[in-house]
């Protein structure tokens, strides 16, 4: 655990929030009675910030000090609001791509998926505030620094965000080995999205109704699927064989 990320108790966490420091998840007694432990959560659900209730054997965990009740990780990564970023992008860029990733929790599919977004200039990077991977020290290491080089964009619902780009002409892709078409038959050559989900949970059924096409990568062995971070990178590597 980095140290430098991690601070705990009511008065430090209400000042990072009250400084609006990024923070990546808090951490909160579960039968915790302290009015300004309240008062936190109740900011967190205004800023959109993470709060997962735990027993006081968690938090013991997490530091042997005087915790109150209450712990907190600073992401050492800061987030951009998709809204504001997409016209931004846009204005300087005539075909962007956007990832969107649904379900990915794995750290190291995170570092690396980040690590080939960045090689193939990939303009954003979007997960959802809850069910994603922590941006923490495996996760950059992973990537190779590439986290700190790529807009990242931590929004509370992804169909909203699909909804979003739609209004900008994005096209939006999802990955699926159970797709019917091959991802070489699609056209790349305008501004899209590439959404993937997680090998155990996949991509979320209603990303997936508003996609518009799915697509899949020819497996020829017995194993019917592969890595999500390998995925990507080849579905990556395919939107840049064709616009070059």
């Amino acid at each position: 655990m980095n140290e430098s990320n991690f601070i705990y108790g009511v008065h430090p966490i209400l000042e990072a929030i009250n400084a609006n420091k990024t923070i990546e998840k808090i951490f909160v007694l579960k039968e915790s009675q302290n009015e300004q432990v309240s008062k936190i959560i109740k900011l967190c659900r205004a800023k959109d910030i993470t709060v997962k209730f735990v027993p006081n054997e968690k938090l013991n965990r997490l530091t042997n000090k005087n915790h109150q009740g209450i712990c907190a990780f600073l992401s050492p990564v800061v987030f951009h609001s998709i809204e504001e970023l997409v016209p931004k992008i846009l204005e300087n860029k005539k075909n962007p791509i956007f990832l969107i990733l649904s379900n990915i929790t794995d750290v190291r599919n995170f570092g690396a998926i980040t690590r080939s977004a960045e090689c193939n200039n990939v303009d954003a990077i979007i997960i959802p505030n809850e069910r994603s991977a922590a941006l923490n020290e495996d996760a950059i290491k992973t990537s190779a620094g590439a986290i700190f080089n790529i807009p990242i964009c931590k929004e509370k619902n992804l169909i909203d965000v699909v909804d979003i780009l739609k209004q900008y002409n994005i096209k939006i892709y999802s990955a699926s080995e159970k797709a019917n078409k091959f991802v070489y038959e699609a056209d790349f050559s305008t501004p899209i999205a590439l959404i993937f989900g997680s090998e155990e949970y996949g991509i979320d059924k209603k990303l997936l109704e508003r996609s518009d096409e799915i697509l899949k990568l020819p497996i020829l062995g017995k194993i019917q699927s592969l890595n999500v971070s390998v995925a990507c990178g080849v579905f990556l590597y395919e939107v840049i064989r064709q616009r070059n």
